[in-house]
């Protein structure tokens, strides 16, 4: 007869093991069988009458609910052909609950048996309580090929278009998912990748349509730099292993609400927040603020498979219509993830501020979290502004007002430190279900948004500075001074717009801040803010700490985004080595290559940008295609000895207008200056002037647009015949009806007023 656990034995079980507390596993553990399952659940209903369990959330009669990733085992096909699956780690007391697998067209067939990564649902049906869309089958990874396909006799052929690939793929005709003639398609290999006779077989899964169509520009994007999307099986089959933490060498933090705020479509969920005010006497009207942030260390341990593709990665990828993560979904969208509901390993910050934002103070710890709820900007800001929700209701009072009051206390001390205070819009890009892109937008930035990056910002520092107290090596992230010759420019791009940018005194963000604040309701507004970001250095890592200048910082590490960026993952081991959580923490070996691995993920970091500007560039090509021969308003924003740049108000759009465009006459190239002159009127076309265009091309393949100059600062610009060069003269009387000449002198000053602006970066 098996042995009944005493009480204590019980509750410690279920305190070490968050994720193992239903009837049947509590039973498993202490080998409970038979009849002494009926004594056992007697004990369990005594300890949840005394408390026990409703003071650890209910951990035994609450059942969590299943991660928006999870693994499942797909069951015998039902009478009516329905394929159901059973989740495999179902952490719940009562009855398992139903996934249905919703297949696609391109899905693999799936038997019983088979081992699936998928997305879920929550649904409200008869039969079912959850569906299930395929990620990938589970020890299963073919190598995915993208290019045009080709039709042959035969079926077809796909022509990649990675850089460098000279490999044909064959496709059979049963295998062609009805793809068309020149057409963009995803394919997986279907057979050896080496063959003796022919090429490699492949089956297409995805038809991506015309290459130059928007759903296809991502992924073109992606394989012209270089930006790895495949995982190798020996990482999804370490990321497949990987079991949820429990509690052991962790403090318990199930009992703070400590909520995600994100934006609403967002997959993953990496850190979380929570503030209350400070009982400390000393403190008055301060505040106690933490952040936690999934434990990605954990699981990815220094020299495994894992984190070789990491480190080779860099960092996750985002495009309008997708992401390159740099971390396998089971780990990105689900173990790292810090899901509404469901117990998780992270690592917290408990800071301290004053009334006024000072930080006091911070303590580290490695823990178990349970976020109460997960939020979404808009959805946090409308509660503040006075409509919440049902989800947000109950959280009104006790968790998200006393995360504003904080707030409010930090914004004191970011407008006492001065950060750079850049107004540049954030571009949305927007898409129907069925991938067409239907709109771009302006992102409108909130009081939420602004909360969580300072919070954020907060806890990044508070990791600098104890890794530095406890003299951990780490990687820093710098952002040194803008250098002397493009502070020259931006201080030209200001006389030329009526404004100033003091001189001669050792320069501060705050100068900065005034020039822009000074630009502010003007309409060189715009104009301010892209010079000044231009004269920004580019922002990097490195293991020696030379400050943040943008953010007015002498010590700024990342910390708070360990799923999606490496440096943040070397952050982490250095607290875990600093503290002695475990043997996960930095190795020699690590810290030996931290100056290889700076540069590394610095370069990745470029790659992505590079990958992210292109894409977006042709998506606004695309979205734009249609209106060929359509004006637009927008300013100048570059000036080159071949044309210049014009941006759309509308969208944002950066296009070209030749200098064969610009009207009836010859314009001279001022490179001192960086402005045009018109040969026979002596218009003066400068940087941030109001102009009308009209769209004459728009390649959505390059992301290139072409326009015809219209008007200048309101003023029509004269039509005539093309015109063989810049600088050179046509014969015949100079043609009026331009903006009005100025004298020769006044011409002359204008010039050497105008600013001096660098060609806009193409590459």
């Amino acid at each position: 007869m098996s042995m009944l656990p005493t009480k204590s034995d019980i509750l410690a079980w279920i305190s070490e093991h968050p994720t193992l507390t239903a009837k049947r596993d509590i039973a498993k553990a202490f080998g409970i069988k038979g009849a002494a399952r009926i004594d056992l659940k007697r004990l369990l209903k005594e300890l949840e009458s005394e408390g026990h369990l409703e003071k650890r959330h209910k951990t035994y009669r609450d059942p969590d609910r299943l991660p928006p990733v999870s693994v499942l085992q797909v069951l015998a096909p039902s009478r009516d052909g329905d394929l159901f699956a059973r989740p495999l780690e179902w952490q719940g007391e009562g009855r398992e609950p139903v996934v249905l697998v919703m297949p696609r067209a391109s899905d693999p067939a799936l038997g019983e048996g088979d081992r699936i990564l998928a997305r879920l649902q929550v649904v409200q049906a008869e039969d079912h309580n959850y569906e299930a869309r395929l990620i990938r089958r589970i020890g299963s990874n073919p190598k995915k090929i993208v290019g045009i396909f080709r039709k042959t006799s035969e079926g077809g052929r796909i022509l990649p278009i990675d850089k460098g690939a000279d490999t044909e793929w064959t496709v059979a005709a049963d295998a062609t998912g009805g793809a068309r003639e020149g057409e963009l398609v995803e394919a997986e290999q279907a057979g050896p990748s080496r063959v003796r006779m022919g090429n490699p077989k492949a089956r297409i899964t995805l038809r991506l349509g015309d290459p130059s169509e928007p759903r296809a520009v991502s992924l073109i994007a992606i394989h012209q730099h270089g930006i790895p999307d495949d995982f190798p099986d020996e990482v999804l089959a370490e990321a497949d292993s990987m079991k949820p933490a429990g509690l052991k060498g962790r403090k318990d933090l199930r009992d703070l609400p400590l909520i995600t705020i994100d934006p609403s479509d967002a997959r993953d969920h990496d850190d979380a927040c929570y503030a209350h005010a400070d009982d400390d006497p000393k403190n008055p009207g301060g505040h106690v603020i933490w952040v936690a942030i999934a434990d990605v260390a954990h699981y990815v341990r220094p020299g495994t498979a894992l984190d070789h593709e990491a480190r080779k990665r860099g960092n996750s990828s985002y495009f309008p219509d997708r992401v390159v993560p740099m971390l396998p979904d089971r780990l990105s969208g689900d173990l790292c993830s810090l899901h509404e509901g469901v117990p998780r390993a992270c690592i917290a910050v408990r800071m301290v501020i004053d009334s006024t934002g000072n930080k006091l103070g911070q303590t580290f710890c490695r823990g178990l979290m349970r976020s109460p709820a997960s939020l979404h900007y808009q959805q946090v800001q409308a509660a503040i502004d006075g409509q919440p929700d049902a989800q947000t209701e109950p959280l009104l009072e006790d968790v998200l007002k006393p995360l504003y009051a904080a707030y409010g206390a930090l914004r004191e001390a970011r407008e006492r430190r001065q950060p750079l205070d850049l107004d540049l819009p954030e571009r949305k890009i927007e898409f129907s279900d069925d991938g067409k892109l239907t709109a771009v937008n302006f992102s409108v930035r909130l009081d939420a948004h602004r909360l969580i990056e300072e919070f954020m910002v907060l806890a990044n520092v508070a990791a600098a500075e104890t890794l530095t107290a406890r003299k951990t090596p780490l990687l820093f992230r710098v952002h040194e001074e803008p250098p002397p010759e493009k502070l020259e420019t931006l201080r030209e791009v200001a006389a030329a717009s009526g404004l100033q940018l003091a001189k001669g005194q050792v320069l501060k963000t705050a100068h900065l801040n005034k020039l822009l604040h000074d630009a502010a309701g003007r309409d060189e507004v715009e104009l301010i803010n892209m010079a000044t970001l231009r004269s920004m250095t580019q922002a990097y890592y490195s293991p020696a700490n030379f400050g943040h200048f943008g953010l007015a910082l002498r010590s700024y590490a990342h910390f708070t985004s360990p799923i999606r960026r490496y440096s943040d993952l070397v952050v982490h081991r250095a607290l875990i080595l600093a503290h002695g959580w475990g043997d996960d923490g930095l190795t020699p070996q690590d810290i030996e290559g931290l100056e290889n691995t700076a540069q590394h993920i610095s370069d990745t970091e470029r790659r992505s940008m590079m990958a992210e500007r292109d894409t977006t560039d042709r998506y606004l090509a695309a979205f734009l295609s249609d209106r060929i021969g359509a004006e637009f308003p927008g300013k100048i924003s570059g000036i080159a000895n071949f044309g210049i740049f014009v941006k759309l108000d509308e969208t944002g759009a950066d296009g070209l207008v030749p200098m064969r465009n610009l009207g009836n006459e010859y314009f001279h190239y001022d490179a001192a200056s960086a402005t045009l002159m018109g040969a026979d009127t002596g218009t003066v076309i400068s940087l941030g002037q109001r102009v009308t265009v009209k769209l004459i091309e728009a390649a959505p393949v390059t992301g290139g647009l072409a326009f015809d100059l219209l008007t200048l600062e309101d003023v029509e610009m004269p039509r005539g015949p093309s015109r063989g060069g810049p600088g050179r003269r046509r014969s015949g009387p100079p043609t009026g009806g331009g903006p009005r000449r100025k004298p020769a002198k006044a011409r002359k000053k204008d010039a050497k007023a105008r600013t001096k602006v660098k060609r806009r970066r193409t590459s």
